[in-house]
């Protein structure tokens, strides 16, 4: 096991685009850390060169405290799993998690013991002899964990192993790759654009866009304390909603006004004296937006579509101009036209600079 410490890492193309800007976090010995961002953020560049497989343009990235930006990939005691399953068709499971010992000339009854622990860890011991063709999706991904695990690598480096698979395989992979990293304690770099992997695998999670690192932080804070108005609309399913307007103090109380003579009232939420009468955006969570009874709540709102997916009620609003979205328990619903009273949980607000994005803190 080794730890991982990028230090200003970035990546210019031979046509001058910059992939990464100066990337710094350090991957602590035994950690499972989640590279997420939308495609083209430079999550999976930055997996390559920690792999070796991209050169790095400027930078210093060290494996085990040695600095191996020279290093060759098959020297830099990594192993990969790649979104494809990169399988041998005409090898077995126990020939395709093999080979990679084979090739570096390790004696059979090592690669015989390697093999054998893998394929028990994994759920794979029944399916030795079979060949790829012959198996699931879930469990061609399983044997490409597995010819990784026989490595026994100080490093693993997963780019996106679960993007081809359905979604109930999705879950089912992610809860092996969990219990993997549990039972081993290997650290782990595992890249994704699916935020629901990232929240529910990474110990911490890096967040990017366009190249560069947005914040860095566990998964309930990011959830909690979004850096910036992208994190808060990034992370979190449906995604924060977000009302853009001006505060003001009226004889009622603060509230925000959004134009069209549409006011949320926010008596009651924790407001900075310097915040009023400037342009601001605020954001809440869907499970901090309930409808209340009428003339109780902070904003009108006009359902327009209902969502119920089992355990929970999503409830897709519009006020004005602004698309909203309500988490609710199942019961008895509004009706689809019908004008709704929402109240607003006061002390779950986020409030952030309307230009830079930025999150306010009082």
């Amino acid at each position: 096991m080794a730890s991982v410490q990028l230090d200003h890492v970035r990546k210019v193309y031979d046509n001058g685009q910059v992939a990464v800007h100066g990337a710094s976090f350090e991957v602590a010995d035994g950690e499972l850390m989640v590279l997420v961002g939308p495609s083209g953020c430079g999550k999976s560049t930055l997996l390559r060169m920690i792999a070796g497989l991209e050169d790095i343009s400027a930078g210093t990235l060290s494996i085990g405290g040695r600095v191996v930006n020279d290093v060759a990939p098959k020297d830099r005691d990594i192993a990969m799993v790649f979104q494809s399953y990169a399988l041998y068709p005409h090898m077995t499971v126990a020939e395709n998690l093999a080979f990679g010992l084979k090739l570096r000339k390790h004696d059979k009854a090592t690669v015989e013991k390697r093999v054998n622990a893998a394929a028990e860890t994994l759920g794979l011991s029944p399916m030795l002899d079979k060949l790829p063709r012959e198996m699931s999706g879930g469990q061609r991904q399983r044997v490409a964990l597995g010819r990784a695990l026989v490595r026994e690598p100080s490093v693993f480096l997963l780019d996106e192993p679960l993007s081809n698979l359905d979604a109930k395989l999705r879950h089912s992979v992610r809860t092996e790759i969990a219990r993997l990293h549990r039972q081993l304690g290997t650290t782990m770099i595992y890249v994704t654009h699916d935020q629901v992997e990232a929240m529910t695998l990474g110990q911490r999670i890096v967040v990017l866009k366009d190249g560069e690192i947005q914040q860095i932080d566990t998964p309930m804070a990011l959830y909690e304390r979004p850096a910036n108005l992208f994190v808060a609309g990034f992370l979190g399913s449906p995604a924060m909603n977000v009302l853009h307007g001006k505060l003001v103090q009226t004889g009622g109380g603060p509230v925000l006004e959004l134009g069209e003579n549409r006011r949320v009232n926010l008596e009651g939420a924790r407001l900075d004296p310097q915040w009023f009468n400037n342009p601001i955006t605020i954001g809440v969570r869907p499970e901090n937006l309930q409808p209340v009874a009428a003339g109780e709540g902070n904003l009108q709102a006009l359902v327009e579509v209902i969502e119920p997916v089992g355990n929970e009620v999503f409830l897709n609003l519009r006020h004005g101009p602004h698309e909203l979205v309500a988490r609710i328990a199942p019961g008895k619903l509004p009706a689809l036209g019908e004008s709704i009273s929402l109240r607003i949980a006061m002390d779950r607000l986020h409030f952030f600079d309307p230009q830079s994005g930025r999150r306010l803190e009082y």
